[in-house]
Parts: C-alpha cells; sequence; structure tokens
C-alpha cells in the first residue's frame, strides 16, 4: 500500500491519468450537499433576478454600452471611473488569497459559477439518465429509442439552460426587456445575437462536456494554491491513522482486532467526486474543496456505528496531532490588507465627484478679435454622473483682465454630458508671459463652496506692437 500524499506536498502533484476518463458522479447527501444548494440557489437567484430589477424606470444593473454608462441602482458609472476598477480587482484579489488560506478551494466547490453549473448539469443528468450505475449501463448499451430519447432530454435541457443563461448575460448589457422580444421575433441586432449564440455555446460546452477538465486545465487556481496553503490552512483531508489498514469487514466483527481501520474501502469517496479523485491518497490538485466526499463518508461511517469524520475539513497540523493555529501572520496579513481595500474602495466610491469636468484647447495658439484683444478658444465637456438637475456658474481665473466669451450659466439634466464652446480674451498689455496657466471654475447656484476646477493655458505674443 502507497503512502498517502501529505497536504504540504501539494506542489508536486500531477494530474493523473485517470481524470482523462469520463466521471461517473454517483448521488448523495449531507450537510455540505445541502449548503452548496443552498448557497447555489441564491447565486442563481442573484444572477437571473437581479437583471429584471427595475430603478428610477431604468434596468437597475445594465452596462449601457452605447451610452457608456455603467448603472448600478442608485449609482451611475463613466468611463472616467474605470479608476475604480483597480481597488475592485485587489479586493477580489486578496479575498480569494484569504479563503485560500483560511480554508483552501471553498471559492472553486461553492460558489465559482463554473463548479455551480457543472453541478445543476450533472442534476439534469441523473433525472435524465438515471443515478451512476445507470448512467454507464445506458452508455455502453447500444442504440436504441430509450436511448436517444434520454440522451435528447438531457442535452435539450442542457441547451436550455444555456440559452438562458446567455440571454441573462447578454441582458446586463443590452435591456434585457428589449432584447427578449427581440430574440423570440428574430429582430435582433447582428452583435446580440452573435454574443447569446457565443455565450450559449460556452456554457453548454463547459458545463456539460468539459466540467472537471475547465478546473484541471484551464483554470490556474489549482496550481497556485499550493504556495499560499500552509499548515493550519482548513482542507478536505483523509484521517489516514484512523482509516487505515482500510479494508472490508463483516457486521460485528471487531475489525480493530483484525487491524484494520475505519475506512471499509467502499468506494464511495471516488463516486461522489466531480472529478473523479481518491481523497485518501492525499490533498491534490484536481480536488475543489466541495465536500461531496466528506458527505458521502459520513453517510457510510453512521451507517457502521462509527465516528464521523473520518475525511473531514482539517489541516495538517490537526491531523499530526498538535492543535490548530487560526492567527497566523499570513492569515493576518490577507485579512488586514482586504479591510484596508475595502474602506478605501467604499470611500472611493463614496467621495467620488457626481459631475466632472475637462478642457480642451484649440489648435490654434491665439487670435486677435474685433476689440483688439488676444483670444483663445477652449472647448468645455461636462458630465452630470448623479441623478438630479445640476445649475452651474461658468468663469475663469487666472490673472487680471481675463474675459470670458460663452455661456455663463449650464443647466445639466440628470445623466447629461454636454459639451460647448467658449473663449477667453485679454486686453495685449495685460501678458506678462507668453503661456500662462488659467483655471475654469463651475459654482453652483447656491453652494459657493461646491466648484469644479479644470485648468488650461491661455498663449499670446508679449511683443504688443506685432501685427497680426
Amino acid at each position: 500500500m502507497s503512502k498517502p500524499i501529505q497536504v504540504h506536498n501539494i506542489e508536486t502533484l500531477e494530474v493523473k491519468s485517470h481524470i482523462s476518463d469520463k466521471v461517473y458522479t454517483r448521488s448523495f447527501k449531507g450537510v455540505f450537499r445541502r449548503l452548496r444548494i443552498g448557497g447555489g440557489a441564491l447565486l442563481f437567484l442573484l444572477y437571473f433576478g437581479t437583471v429584471w430589477l427595475t430603478w428610477n424606470q431604468r434596468q437597475a444593473v445594465l452596462w449601457d454600452l452605447s451610452a457608456k454608462k455603467f448603472h448600478i441602482f442608485s449609482s451611475t458609472f463613466w468611463p472616467q471611473d474605470l479608476v475604480l476598477l483597480s481597488p475592485i480587482l485587489i479586493v477580489c484579489a486578496f479575498g480569494l488569497f484569504f479563503l485560500t488560506v483560511w480554508a483552501g478551494r471553498v471559492w472553486c466547490g461553492y460558489t465559482c459559477p463554473q463548479s455551480a453549473w457543472m453541478w445543476a448539469f450533472m442534476w439534469v443528468e441523473k433525472i435524465s439518465e438515471g443515478d451512476r450505475n445507470q448512467r454507464k449501463k445506458l452508455d455502453r448499451a447500444p442504440t436504441s429509442l430509450q436511448k436517444v430519447y434520454k440522451k435528447s432530454k438531457k442535452h435539450g435541457l442542457w441547451l436550455l439552460i444555456s440559452v438562458v443563461t446567455a440571454v441573462t448575460f447578454v441582458g446586463y448589457f443590452a435591456p434585457i426587456r428589449e432584447l427578449v422580444p427581440s430574440l423570440l421575433t428574430f429582430q435582433a441586432g447582428e452583435l446580440a445575437t452573435f454574443w447569446v449564440f457565443f455565450f450559449t455555446l460556452a456554457t453548454y460546452l463547459n458545463a456539460g462536456w468539459l466540467r472537471e477538465k475547465v478546473c484541471l486545465h484551464m483554470c490556474p487556481y489549482g496550481r497556485f494554491q499550493s504556495s499560499m496553503l500552509d499548515k493550519d490552512s482548513l482542507v478536505i483531508s483523509y484521517d489516514v491513522a484512523r482509516g487505515e489498514a482500510r479494508g472490508a469487514r463483516s457486521s460485528g466483527l471487531d475489525y480493530k482486532a483484525e487491524g484494520l481501520g475505519d475506512c471499509v474501502d467502499c468506494q464511495m469517496c471516488v463516486q461522489v467526486c466531480p472529478t473523479g479523485i481518491d481523497i485518501r491518497d492525499g490533498l491534490q490538485m484536481e480536488c475543489i474543496g466541495c465536500a461531496a466526499c466528506v458527505d458521502a463518508c459520513d453517510s457510510v461511517m453512521e451507517k457502521m456505528g462509527y465516528e464521523t469524520g473520518l475525511i473531514r475539513y482539517t489541516s495538517e497540523r490537526e491531523l499530526s496531532g498538535e492543535p490548530l493555529k487560526i492567527v497566523r501572520p499570513r492569515l493576518v496579513g490577507y485579512g488586514a490588507v482586504l479591510i484596508a481595500m475595502i474602506i478605501t474602495l467604499t470611500w472611493a466610491i463614496a467621495s467620488r465627484p457626481l459631475v466632472s469636468l475637462d478642457v480642451a484647447k484649440d489648435r490654434g495658439l491665439y487670435r486677435l478679435n474685433t476689440q483688439g484683444e488676444i483670444e483663445n478658444s477652449y472647448t468645455l465637456k461636462v458630465i452630470n454622473k448623479s441623478h438630479q438637475n445640476r445649475r452651474y456658474n461658468v468663469s475663469v481665473k487666472g490673472f487680471e483682465g481675463l474675459n470670458l466669451i460663452g455661456p455663463a450659466y449650464v443647466n445639466l439634466n440628470p445623466g447629461e454630458q454636454l459639451t460647448f464652446p467658449l473663449s477667453v480674451s485679454v486686453a495685449p498689455g495685460a501678458l506678462k508671459v507668453d503661456v500662462t496657466e488659467i483655471a475654469f471654475y463651475l459654482t453652483q447656484l447656491g453652494q459657493n463652496d461646491s466648484s469644479l476646477m479644470s485648468t488650461s493655458r491661455f498663449t499670446g505674443p508679449l511683443d504688443n506692437h506685432r501685427k497680426y
């Protein structure tokens, strides 16, 4: 009997050859299965339900690509807010790091979209073709009407789920209430139709055909998790000291006297595993932390009258008989950075300006107007990101003698983007240098302390006697 691979040796693991074979999972019950179903149901409800919510007479969550706006309930984000993407990604990254150090691949087992849809497709497979042994028997059976019916039923339901998933996803980028009728009447645009077809195919292939191969060969997470785990990380492990030597035994036998451990070698932990591994060989890269083997093993232990937990969430330190260390530098470090970034992101979102001002100077350096003044032209771009009407006074400052030629006030409707030209002039004698920095201000009427500012340059000749 080979020695089980220990947790700290996970970096030396390679994908087993048997993983390339088709995996037939067996149905099971247990605490972690109920937890996963509950969490998956909540995620599905959020994914398929949020897209239909309405907020202020518009879709509550919508990335409006044509208008270049991202609506999330009462907040609207513009391309200028993409700077917030960096802290969001950092929060996601350190959240994943924290979870991995604490409890291994719980993200993969419970909340990863690939895992969630894979479990849904496996459930469809069960209700269409039967449990594990029935599916194996059906695949080996010759072609018949019954086999064709069962296979067609399975793939039909797979395609239905894939289409609904794809339409929902595209509905977050194109208004769902307009998208669905246009698809049903074959009047949808080419771009929307392409993406619905693309995500339908991607869902059907990934969750239906590739399944665990996506986790093994396409997702890098399983490969770099070994550098993040430590001896106190809670991972699914087989208690070797308690379980070995494994073997079948008859009811009422004093198996301890026979030199046997608690493991009855029933293979249930292997049969329920969605990636087809044997957790008794030690923690492996293919393990997605779904705890299916824990539920299956606990059910067998209960039937045998043994203590549950032969396979359980535990740490390498606990398996060696030492107490678990929950607070440790790496976990505290990831947690501290995660909290700091969440606070930073919250502050950045809350304090972001709801009205932005950009000023662009025209390419021409300067010109002499009919009053004999030096004049520069500019284009102001103002965006109202809020959901209220705004009225601003326009002014310019920089040095004495500046005159603003253009609108003195601007009115902005909710979500409006306004671009307008204006000019600034000055008497030739007022210039002290060729290029002077000036600032444009938008001051909200009634709130003198609430203003926006954007700088630009004013250019002109110092030679007052120059002919233009």
